[in-house]
């Protein structure tokens, strides 16, 4: 679907991009994929990742900038929606600058997009948006909400819209993995809490996910990558074997455990080999043959959390990835 077609990914020099752009350069060959981005510094040292690639470009703009995104929508045909203010406490003391950029961002992407006629969206969502305990989570939830609802908000244009939503991403910026392996050599590692439990999914696994959205999409489907869970303590393991445990408590806003699916979404979920569809409630497109496209319907009580996943993740796992990994981890 994506060869020789022109993309733009929004928030294209974070983890997601870095990881986004040069599977599908090799995959899809598309005509042009425009990184578009507020970080010129960034821009300008994954620019040196692909010299003079013709198919390359790199555009200076924010989300908040609905102009801004009409300028560079110009001539695209797909969109991957990967900007967003993200870090939980960040979020919990900018509250109105998560909102700008997570759901004013949100509106002037899907009317940007409607306006200049691109074919598809996927918008990149969290685990975090479902039933969600901080405001990171509840910008996320309002995003998944909007994006859903701009298909029936660009009437009988070809915009069409959908969600992916996955949790914890193994070895990117921020997360837990690469804080472990900086403060190991201090022979002890905060623990929040020796109950918690984080879903497992790598970035290559997350643009598999977002390029099966693509291809499958009718418009507002939520996609949600089955993907083993692990529990912080073994994580710990895994990154520090000798390293003693400091239990620290949980931060403002976090949760115990990840979910990705709430009972709230039950009625509308159906199951396939290796993700789930959440299909929109409104407008009975949760009941549409072409939407459901042979999934099989979850039990009404079915909720996908972290800590009832049938599927783990081992410590030997994560040791074996990492050190595959090894240079990669924390640098994107």
């Amino acid at each position: 679907m994506l060869r020789d077609k022109t993309i733009l990914i929004t928030g294209g020099t974070g983890s997601f991009g870095h990881t986004f752009v040069p599977l599908t350069l090799a995959k899809y060959n598309p005509r042009r994929l425009v990184i578009f981005s507020r970080d010129e510094m960034k821009q300008w040292e994954m620019a040196k990742l692909y010299g003079d690639d013709p198919r390359v470009r790199f555009f200076i703009g924010d989300v908040r900038d609905k102009d801004r995104l009409a300028r560079a929508l110009n001539g695209i045909e797909y969109v991957v929606h990967a900007a967003a203010t993200k870090i939980v406490p960040t979020a919990e003391y900018n509250p109105f600058e998560c909102v700008k950029t997570n759901i004013i961002g949100a509106m002037n992407l899907i009317d940007a997009c409607i306006d200049q006629g691109v074919k598809r969206v996927v918008a990149l969502s969290t685990d975090k948006a479902s039933s969600p305990a901080n405001l990171y989570g509840a910008t996320k939830l309002a995003s998944d909400k909007l994006f859903v609802a701009g298909n029936s908000y660009s009437g009988k244009n070809e915009t069409r819209f959908a969600v992916v939503r996955y949790g914890n991403v193994m070895g990117s910026r921020g997360s837990v993995i690469p804080f472990f392996q900086s403060i190991a050599h201090k022979g002890v590692l905060p623990i929040t809490d020796a109950r918690m439990t984080r879903f497992m999914i790598t970035l290559e696994q997350g643009v598999d996910l977002v390029w099966r959205a693509f291809d499958d999409m009718v418009g507002g489907e939520i996609y949600v990558k089955k993907i083993p869970s692990m529990n912080i303590v073994d994580i710990a393991r895994a990154v520090a074997p000798d390293a003693q445990h400091e239990i620290v408590g949980i931060r403002p806003g976090e949760k115990l455990h990840e979910q990705m699916i709430g009972l709230e979404d039950a009625p509308y979920t159906y199951e396939y080999d290796d993700y789930y569809k959440i299909l929109p409630a409104i407008h009975n497109w949760s009941s549409d043959p072409e939407r459901i496209n042979q999934g099989v319907r979850v039990a009404p009580d079915f909720v996908y959390c972290s800590d009832n996943n049938t599927e783990w993740m081992s410590v030997a796992e994560l040791q074996a990835w990492l050190e595959q990994n090894r240079d990669k981890v924390g640098k994107i």
